[in-house]
């Protein structure tokens, strides 16, 4: 089969590799010429592990392209895929102006071609409930070639996003036809060879389905913080709480560690957007809206311990940070929790020498406003741990699981640990003279 990805970052870059490599002839589209000549050259505008041997394999095999011309990528191809960005608005609802501009584009390039065969618009981008109606409309403005939008959202978690698309758990594919289902079928078929569905629905219930899962896993987390900060005040123990709930099969064990709130480019903005659309429809959703509060307070909450420690003026003192990413496995520094916690610390006067074995780059470009006298990077996870007040773990990367902590402790001034994925064992790192804080340790709390 042959298909068109608009949009080359985490989403469209990954389908597109990921179709290359299960034998389709792939064209992926972006506006950004120099992103597209990095492509070209092997070079990957984003760290996700496994991504660059797919595409390298593709270019190689002559199964996967790159352009910036729509009238190159649409009139070959009989799946277009969507996958542009939909950057949240103030309001929290969604940005389309790259949408309405990718699916006008799409329209124009198929008017200009003699094929009249029934061509397939996928949203694979997370779209506002109703943007299948609306992003026909927008093609149809353009063009009276046939054609029919389907919803297809992904379920990629950056960091494994590649092996999320190669066995995913489920295909939803919003459509009402079920010829075009059947194509759609057939393109996904390779990667639910062990028998997970695919999954047919109408185009609004896919597009729910979409932020409904997102919504609830960070409910789900942002509960689990809640009960977090009542361990810590009764002298409790999350890490038990949250074995005692793993173990009922109604709940699970998934999404249940609590820590220093969710971050990334899905969790922050769905939920967001789908506040914003139960407004539009005048249907609170006050449990999503409560979830999204509980992340943002969840965000700075470690910030509030350290205080409660040194001291509210943090002038003088020298925090240590390993991880920057708002997760491990990734570069993305979208909502990091890490980040809004070094800018707390900063603006009560301390300062941060970081570290993070991936994320280093991108920091460095983003937070160009910070002085390097105040921001410092550590080449190392010792480095930035020499010479510090407190250690604090922000990202849980492997590397940081199992270090040398008796050269950690005589390196820093003192030895206080705030562990804000709770991946240290309290009564370990106390034994090694570690001051030990977690994130709803209440049990192992200092006076």
């Amino acid at each position: 089969m042959r298909v068109a990805v608009v949009g080359t970052g985490y989403v469209g870059l990954v389908a597109g590799a990921c179709f290359a490599d299960s034998g389709h002839t792939v064209t992926c589209l972006d506006v950004d010429p120099l992103k597209i000549e990095k492509l070209r050259r092997g070079e990957i505008p984003i760290y996700e592990p496994g991504l660059e041997e797919l595409v390298k394999r593709g270019v190689r095999e002559g199964r996967l392209f790159f352009t910036t011309s729509y009238d190159e990528a649409i009139p070959t191809s009989e799946v277009y895929f969507l996958a542009v960005g939909t950057p949240p608005l103030a309001d929290g609802s969604s940005d389309t102006q790259y949408l309405e501009s990718a699916a006008r584009s799409i329209g124009k390039a198929m008017e200009k071609s003699k094929n009249r065969d029934l061509r397939i618009i996928v949203n694979k981008s997370t779209v506002p409930i109703g943007s299948h109606r609306v992003v026909g409309e927008w093609i149809a403005a353009e063009t009276k070639a046939p054609f029919e939008v389907v919803s297809n959202p992904e379920f990629l978690k950056e960091g494994s996003a590649v092996d999320d698309f190669l066995r995913p758990d489920r295909v939803v594919i919003g459509t009402e036809r079920d010829d075009v289902f059947a194509k759609m079928s057939e393109l996904y078929a390779p990667f639910v060879r062990q028998g997970n569905p695919i999954l047919k629905m109408d185009t609004v219930s896919a597009e729910i389905t979409k932020y409904a899962c997102n919504a609830f896993l960070a409910t789900r987390i942002s509960f689990m913080n809640e009960l977090a900060r009542l361990c810590e005040l009764a002298g409790g123990d999350i890490e038990e709480v949250r074995k005692g709930m793993s173990t009922d099969v109604r709940i699970g064990k998934h999404f249940l560690y609590a820590g220093i709130g969710y971050g990334g480019s899905c969790f922050p903005k769905d939920v967001k957007a789908l506040v914003s659309t139960g407004n539009r429809y005048s249907s609170e959703l006050g449990i999503v809206a409560a979830a999204d509060a509980a992340n943002q307070k969840q965000k700075t909450h470690l910030v509030k311990g350290i205080q409660r420690h040194f001291g509210s003026d943090l002038k003088g003192k020298v925090f240590g940070f390993w991880g920057l990413a708002f997760k491990p496995n990734t570069d993305d520094l979208r909502e990091a929790p890490a980040i809004e916690m070094i800018r707390a610390i900063l603006a009560a006067g301390g300062t941060v020498k970081a570290f993070d074995p991936i994320a280093m780059d991108a920091a460095k470009a983003q937070l160009t406003d910070i002085s390097r006298e105040k921001l410092v990077y550590g080449k190392t996870a010792y480095e930035a741990a020499d010479g510090v007040d407190a250690l604090v773990l922000a990202t849980e990367w492997n590397e940081f699981r199992d270090p040398d902590w008796t050269r950690i402790r005589l390196g820093m001034r003192k030895p206080v640990l705030f562990d804000g994925r709770n991946i240290f064992d309290p009564k370990k790192m106390i034994g090694l003279g570690f001051t030990y804080f977690g994130v709803g340790r209440g049990k192992y709390r200092v006076p």
